[in-house]
């Protein structure tokens, strides 16, 4: 299924640590003078009450939950849109669904109903505003099974290009496809060697591998 810590699941969507380990865990506040707890915004696959471990579906939806508080909808909002998505759907992790991918605009009509969240609003009365913050970011990469609703693999540059994030493959590391190197081990030999064509002989891999394992590594870095 893929197994991540939470620094590792941080480099790879670009939400910080402590955000996600809020949304994970849950946590405190205090609100008109009294203490309050927040509980977990799901129930993870990998639960453990000693280490915090992601699995490939958490992961996933990490990344939608931080497209939705981008776009301004209310932690309120979302903690009961994902529990009446995951109703709708009939899966714990709904918004990485595909069927969330098809009906994700009508999904939020119901949802809205309950909520009268108004940044929920504007996903639901504008079509170009739901595809704008759920399509081109979210959905251009996954890949789903013939069959079932899940996503199976995460292509982070698209899937035109060489890096894959499969769960099946290398506990879920992001790799180069189709030669399974993981895209760290290709930038650590780049930045020691210096030459492209040098790391595409030392591993045996396309040089266009090495290319888009750096931009990929590069776009981690930056989002850190």
């Amino acid at each position: 299924m893929g197994v991540y810590s939470v620094p590792e699941a941080a480099r790879l969507t670009g939400v910080s640590s402590s955000r996600i380990r809020r949304w994970l865990r849950g946590y405190r506040f205090t609100s008109g003078g009294s203490a309050r707890t927040s509980a977990p915004l799901w129930q993870r696959q990998l639960a453990s009450e000693d280490s915090l471990i992601l699995s490939f579906r958490d992961l996933l939806e990490v990344r939608f939950i931080d497209a939705f508080r981008r776009h301004g909808v209310s932690w309120k909002s979302i903690r009961v849109a994902a529990e009446c998505a995951s109703e709708i759907v009939h899966d714990s992790y709904p918004f990485s669904t595909r069927r969330f991918k098809t009906d994700g605009r009508s999904i939020f009509a119901e949802i809205l109903q309950e909520t009268g969240d108004e940044s929920l609003l504007d996903l639901v009365k504008s079509q170009y505003e739901f595809k704008s913050i759920v399509e081109p970011f979210l959905f251009e990469g996954l890949e789903f099974s013939a069959l079932g609703i899940e996503p199976v693999r995460w292509w982070p540059l698209g899937r035109n290009r060489r890096v894959v994030v499969d769960p099946e493959r290398a506990f879920g590391q992001p790799i180069v496809d189709p030669e399974s190197v993981p895209t760290s081990v290709l930038a650590r030999a780049f930045r020691a060697e210096g030459s492209i064509q040098a790391v595409a002989c030392w591993y045996m891999v396309d040089s266009k591998s090495v290319e888009d394992a750096l931009e990929f590594e590069g776009l981690c870095a930056k989002a850190a």
